[in-house]
This record gives structure tokens, C-alpha cells and sequence, in this order.
């Protein structure tokens, strides 16, 4: 076994941690007898060989072993190894990507599809016929891929070596291709962990896709293994889905499945029984239409769903089972099997753990039919069983995160779930209502009682830095709701105030007004000659600024005049920030501000300028301001723009340069510039255009925006259709896939909110906007 593995130069290879030198003996270590050797050496694959997904040149160099390793019955564990190779192999999206890259920058052709255009002319990929049976990428050998890389000896190093990085992947997809046949010899495989990931490799790596529908096919009335049988499924739906691939066919066979119409000799398992009487096949080829062919979906497809998850799973509530595990287990030897390990928690005591992950496939290839999405997760969270409550909690906060709708019925739900005796069934519902801001509204109820119910949840501790406030506080103060009041209140009363307080006073606005004393009091204990000093103060001067609490005055102030060098501008930011929402009460401070003003090149200067105005408005901050907008910092010359606006017609002086800036390269520093040009001089001409122009290139500009529309009024009637086709949007608007913020919820409903208010003001029925407020 392993044959040649010492002849290979490991040590001139890399993996992301060096020298790939110890890589024999981690594959020597997958055919271990010891499990715990096996675990260790899996765990070392995918954090240095394979880390993050990457792919290096020990990666291609471990491919041919570790299919020698899969295909030997002694082995044990090999079904992870498939998965392995699997993660390496990548699919067709990695392959026609990087291939793409590699021809284009090589100087090949384009105009007939990238890679694919270096076919025989007929329109087809290398290596494929008319019939489209074999995949493009298998045709290409890793000398060709290096070959079109050479091609473009132009380029520069740098370039190159980004190409060649992207090559590693390319060879990777094709070296792995190339021996999928190994796995078709593993569909009837004695281990049922390999049986279940190798559908999975196939559908996903197999050239010859037609066949492949067959071979899987024909396994499911054979198969008696469930997750294996719901594996062989979701293989087809890839199948599906893949360029070339036998759409419609396998979306025939699914719908034949999901609608219990399976009748022929090759739709009866092995006993005789229909496979379509089994409802976990069943719901699964629904998850896989709803994959790759949505418009096959049935009518009824939410009490079609429920149904079978309620044949799967039954209605009683599932065991709850002690999270406790065994002492040798409590400190996993690795990361692999820490994550084997939750997986087990997770499972532990529920009925049918898989279905799960078929209702989770369902409910993301829903994609845009909200009322279904809602639908399904409604009847989940009704159901005694805590299981099946969890799955739903954790997919609401997907849905509401992503999508628009009518959530106040999920959102009671998801509250109720916050006096389940389930731990992690409270901390999943805690977890999602933290994120929705006002749309948690229906819960806070909920939320006040288990916040008055245990005081230990108010203050979050970490194992590093500062503590944080628990998150149903957070959740409750975002709603304004004074019954977080006793809970920052207590928070006030510890010696390291939690980070985010000043957040949690700032959504609480006036009804934090009793806080001030405390605020005050905390202040006056801030110890100036500190390092410690702007973690101590920032949330307590955000928390003064934003009650307006002017009888913190000279509190503030001896934190402006005594600011200790370290981090010595952002404790003054803060101050100063709060010294201008005092106001006039702040007056005893302009001779301080004013010196701190005298430094044009500070963006200390910027903020005192900027607080200057706020408290006497004297247009003497003009200059000032204006040098700012030719700062080399971005930050600050936005930040410039921002204040000049503030300013408004007093700062008309300004509009010539920020009419230079709505041609800034950057599309943040443009939009700035519009809505300032718009407050000094009044001139929506030349500010409707930019707003326009910069909605379409970057959705993260248009709450602000929009927020300038409304402030426009009639004269923005040009951008009304923007507005509309917004709040006509089911998605959000910053729904990027599997990439997401814990504001997202928060930035959308303000993006609404402010599409509605311009909506109105143009059409003349809403009240006059000033300033964007």
C-alpha cells in the first residue's frame, strides 16, 4: 500500500503552515488501526493540507494515495476520505471558473466561452461530444493547464503566481475527475459511512452524468440504508444541476418520487414496498426539485411537507437528552472531532436527526417564496417536539435575515421559545431576536420576562476583553423598551462596564433619562493617567451623548482637558461628540474646542469643528471643514462632506469643491458629496443624477440615499421608480447569500422606512425632511 510515497520530494512542497515534510506519515495515519491516529491525521489534512478549503501542491500530490486508500476494503474510515476528496475535487462552478481565469489571462480565446472554446470547433468542450457525456475539465492534464499558464509569459510575477494558485485548483477538479470511476465500484461498498459519501461524490464529480443517473437509480431499490437511500437522492438533484447534466430526466424521476407515483419495477425497493411510500424519500425529492427544478413543485407543497415530516418524525416531543459527555471527551483531541461531537449533541435524543437536513435543502431552495418559507417554519415552531422547534428557530433567522415579510407571528413563536426548558433551544430563539431590531416588537414580552427571570444573563463574560451586555438585554433595549432599564443599570454598576452599553442607551434614547446619574458617576471614576482610560469612558460618554445629559458637562469636560496619551483622539472624539449634543450648555467648552480646531491636519480638528457649529454656529468652522475634503483619508474627507452638510446654506461656500467630488472614483465619497452639495446650495440638478447612478452600483448606499430623496422632495420625481421596485423587492436588499452582517435586518427595515418617507414627500403628502432626519 502506498506504493512510492518516500519517493515523492515532500519536503520541497508546502501546505499552509510550511514544509509538507510530515504529509507521508499523515497518510500513512488515514490507514492507521488506531482511531485515534486516523482522527488525528484526518483533523491535519484539513488544517494544514487542505486548510480552509485551499488547495497546494502537497494537495495534488496526496490525490492518487489517498484513492488508493479509498479503494482498500481493510482500510477503516474511508468514508471520510471520500468526503476529502470530494472537498478537493471541488465542481463544475471551481472548474469553469478557474479554468476561465486561466485561459483568458493566457491569451486564449473568449468569444466562444472561455475554456470551452478551445474545443474542436463545434461548440463543444474538449473532451466532449455532441452527447455532452464527458466533462471539459477531465480532457485538460495538468501539463495543459501549466501550459496556457506559460502561455502568458507577459504577465507579470505577481499575476503569475495568482494564476498558478488558481491552477492548483483546476489540476485539483481534473486529477479527481479523473479517477471518479473509483467511486462508482463503492455504491454497494460493506461500510455503510463510505456508501453514504459516495453519492455525493459522484453527483458532484462524475464526468459522465447520464450514466451516473443510472448507477444511482439503480442503487436506491437495493439500498437499505436510510441516509444512504436520502444521499443516492440528493446526488440526482446535483446531477440536475450541473452544466450538461440530465436535467430534465432526473427531474421526472423526482417528481415521480416526491409524488408518490413511483409504480415501476425500478421505483419498488428490494422488498417489494413502492420507494415512494417511504416519506423520507419522499420529502427529500421534494428538498431536490425545489433544488433544480422549482417550477415542478407541487401546488401544495407546505402541507405536503408537513405531512411527511410529521410521518417521519411523528408529533411526540422528543427526549431530552443530558448534554454532559464523557470525561476523555470533554476536551476533543481534535477539531475534527470536536465537530463530529456537536454533531453528536445535536443529534442526541431526536427522532429521524436527517430529516433536518432535508427540511433545511427545502426551505433554502424555496429561495423567494416567502409565504412557504413562513409557512413551513410556522408549523415547525408549533410543534411539541423540541427538535424539530430548534431546526425551525435556527431557519427563521435565515428567512427573516434575507428576506422581507410578515414575520409577527414567527417572531411571537420564536419568544415563546424563550421559557422552553431547553437550554439551547432559549439561546437559538435569544440568538435570532438579537438580530431583528424593531422587528422583534411581537416578543418583547417575552424577552422582558426572561430578562427579569435571570439577572445572571444581563452582562455577557469572555475568556478575553471587555464584557458585553447579554443579548435578550440588548434585544429589549433595542426596542426602546424600559424594562432593560434595571439590567444597564446593573451593568453601570460593575467595575469594567460592558463595551456595548452606549449602544444599548443610544436605541433606548429618552427612556434612558434616569440613567444620567449613574452615567455621571461612572464618568467621574474614569482614571485619566489609565491605558485602560477609553475603554472605561467610551460607553459611558456614547451613553451622556445620546440622552443629551448636559448635567454631564463637567464630567466630560475633565475628560477632554485630562486625556491620557494613550489612544488620546479617540477618547477625545468621543467627548467632543457628546460636548455637541449638549449644545448650548456646552458654551465653557469653546475655548478648548477651538484649540483642538487649530491643527488642520487632525481629524481631531474635523470633530471639534464640527462641535463648534453644533453648540454656537459660527460659519468660522468653514475653512476648516473644507480643508478636510482634500484630506489624504477617505474617512475623513466623507467625513468633511458629512459635517459641511450639517452646516448647511451657511456652508454654500463649499459647493464648488463637492462638485468636483461627484466625480470621486469612489462611488461612498460621490454620494456624500450629493447629499452635502444638496444641503449648502439647495441644487438638486447635478445631485439626482449622482444619487441615481450610485443606487445601482452599491445597495449599501441606498438607505442613505434614499434618506436624501426624501429631503429632495417633488424634485425627486426622476427616482421614484427606484423606490418603488425597493419596497416592491422580497429580498433585501443587502442579501448576499452566505455572506451576512448582524445589521442587516436593522439597515433593510431602515432602507424601507426611508424608500416610504421620500415616496411620500415626493408625491407631496409627507411632512418636510431636513437634514435627512
Amino acid at each position: 500500500m502506498l506504493a512510492g510515497l518516500y519517493e515523492i520530494d515532500w519536503a520541497a512542497m508546502g501546505h499552509a503552515y510550511g514544509s509538507a515534510e510530515e504529509v507521508p506519515e499523515l497518510l500513512r495515519g488515514l490507514a492507521s488501526a488506531d482511531a485515534g491516529e486516523r482522527e488525528a491525521a484526518l483533523d491535519a489534512m484539513y488544517g494544514a493540507v487542505h486548510h480552509q478549503g485551499d488547495v497546494y501542491d502537497s494537495t495534488l500530490a496526496c490525490i492518487p494515495f489517498l484513492f488508493e486508500l479509498v479503494a482498500d476494503p481493510a482500510v477503516r474510515d474511508r468514508g471520510r476520505i471520500v468526503v476529502l476528496l470530494t472537498s478537493i475535487g471541488g465542481g463544475d462552478e471551481v472548474a469553469e471558473e478557474y479554468l476561465d481565469e486561466i485561459v483568458i489571462e493566457a491569451g486564449g480565446p473568449v468569444a466562444g466561452g472561455g475554456w470551452s472554446a478551445l474545443g474542436d470547433g463545434s461548440g463543444n468542450a474538449p473532451g466532449t461530444g455532441p452527447g455532452g457525456s464527458g466533462d471539459a475539465a477531465d480532457a485538460l492534464e495538468g501539463e495543459d493547464i501549466l501550459g496556457l499558464l506559460d502561455a502568458g509569459g507577459a504577465a507579470s510575477a505577481e499575476d503569475r503566481e495568482a494564476a498558478a494558485w488558481r491552477a492548483n485548483y483546476a489540476m485539483a477538479v481534473t486529477a479527481v475527475r479523473a479517477q471518479a470511476e473509483v467511486f462508482t465500484e463503492l455504491v454497494a461498498d460493506p461500510d455503510p459511512d463510505v456508501r453514504r459519501a459516495v453519492p455525493v461524490a459522484l453527483g458532484a464529480l462524475h464526468g459522465e452524468t447520464a450514466r451516473i443517473l443510472d448507477v444511482l437509480r439503480d442503487r436506491l431499490p437495493v439500498e437499505r440504508d436510510t441516509e444512504t437511500r436520502l444521499a443516492l437522492v440528493e446526488a440526482v438533484g446535483t446531477l440536475a444541476l450541473r452544466p450538461g447534466g440530465p436535467a430534465a430526466e432526473a427531474a421526472d424521476w423526482l417528481v415521480r418520487l416526491a409524488g408518490n407515483r413511483a409504480d415501476g419495477p425500478a421505483d419498488r425497493s428490494s422488498d417489494g414496498r413502492s420507494l415512494s411510500a417511504d416519506p423520507g424519500l419522499r420529502l427529500a425529492a421534494l428538498a431536490q426539485l425545489a433544488r433544480c427544478a422549482p417550477e415542478r413543485l407541487p401546488a401544495d407543497i407546505v402541507p405536503t411537507a408537513v405531512a411527511l415530516l410529521r410521518a417521519v418524525r411523528g408529533e411526540e416531543a422528543g427526549s431530552r437528552p443530558s448534554l454532559e459527555v464523557s470525561a476523555e471527551r470533554q476536551v476533543p483531541a481534535t477539531f475534527v472531532g470536536h465537530l463530529r461531537e456537536l454533531r453528536e449533541r445535536a443529534e442526541a435524543g431526536r427522532s429521524a436527526p436527517w430529516a433536518a437536513d432535508l427540511l433545511r435543502t427545502l426551505h433554502t431552495a424555496l429561495d423567494d417564496r416567502v409565504a412557504d418559507r413562513l409557512a413551513l417554519v410556522i408549523d415547525q415552531l408549533r410543534s411539541p417536539d423540541w427538535g424539530r422547534r430548534i431546526d425551525a428557530v435556527w431557519m427563521s433567522g435565515g428567512l427573516v435575515r434575507g428576506w422581507r415579510g410578515p414575520y409577527e407571528e414567527l417572531v411571537v413563536l420564536l419568544g415563546q421559545q424563550l421559557a422552553d426548558p431547553e437550554e439551547r433551544l432559549r439561546d437559538g430563539a435569544a440568538s435570532v431576536l438579537e438580530n431583528l431590531y424593531e422587528l422583534a416588537a411581537p416578543a418583547a414580552d417575552a424577552l422582558a420576562a426572561a430578562v427579569a427571570a435571570d439577572p445572571g444573563s444581563w452582562v455577557q463574560e469572555w475568556s478575553q476583553g471587555r464584557p458585553s451586555l447579554g443579548g435578550m438585554v440588548k434585544t429589549l433595549a433595542r426596542l426602546g423598551d424600559p424594562r432593560a432599564l434595571p439590567a444597564l443599570a446593573s451593568a453601570l454598576d460593575r467595575p469594567d462596564i460592558p463595551q456595548d452599553l452606549g449602544f444599548a442607551i443610544e436605541h433606548l434614547g429618552a427612556a434612558a433619562v434616569p440613567l444620567a446619574p449613574l452615567l455621571r458617576r461612572r464618568l467621574a471614576e474614569v482614571t485619566l493617567n489609565d491605558e485602560e482610560a477609553y475603554d472605561q469612558a467610551e460607553p459611558l460618554l456614547r451613553g451622556v451623548a445620546a440622552i443629551a445629559a448636559a448635567e454631564a458637562f463637567p464630567e466630560v469636560l475633565r475628560i477632554l482637558r485630562g486625556a491620557p496619551k494613550a489612544r488620546r483622539d479617540w477618547l477625545l472624539c468621543s467627548a467632543i461628540r457628546a460636548l455637541a449634543r449638549f449644545g448650548d450648555a456646552a458654551r465653557d467648552a469653546l475655548p478648548d474646542l477651538r484649540a483642538l480646531v487649530a491643527d488642520p491636519g487632525s481629524c481631531i480638528a474635523l470633530e471639534a469643528a464640527s462641535a463648534l457649529w453644533a453648540i454656537e454656529r459660527n460659519p468660522a468652522v468653514l475653512p476648516v471643514l473644507l480643508a478636510h475634503l482634500d484630506s489624504d483619508s477617505p474617512h475623513t474627507r466623507r467625513s468633511a462632506a458629512e459635517a459641511l452638510g450639517e452646516l448647511g446654506p451657511a456652508a454654500a461656500g463649499a459647493a464648488p469643491r463637492l462638485r468636483e467630488l461627484l466625480a470621486d472614483p469612489a462611488v461612498w465619497m460621490r454620494v456624500d458629496a450629493a447629499v452635502a452639495l444638496w444641503r449648502v446650495s439647495g441644487d438638486a440638478g447635478p445631485v439626482l443624477p449622482v444619487l441615481r447612478s450610485a443606487w445601482a452600483e452599491n445597495v449599501h448606499t441606498r438607505a442613505v440615499i434614499a434618506g436624501c430623496l426624501a429631503e429632495l422632495g417633488p424634485a425627486a420625481a426622476g427616482a421614484a421608480p427606484l423606490l418603488r421596485d425597493e419596497l416592491a423587492a422580497v429580498r433585501r436588499h443587502n442579501n448576499e447569500g452566505d455572506h451576512y452582517g448582524t445589521l442587516d435586518v436593522c439597515a433593510d427595515e431602515k432602507l424601507l422606512l426611508a424608500c416610504r418617507r421620500a415616496l411620500s414627500r415626493i408625491s407631496g403628502t409627507g411632512p418636510v425632511v431636513d437634514g435627512g432626519h
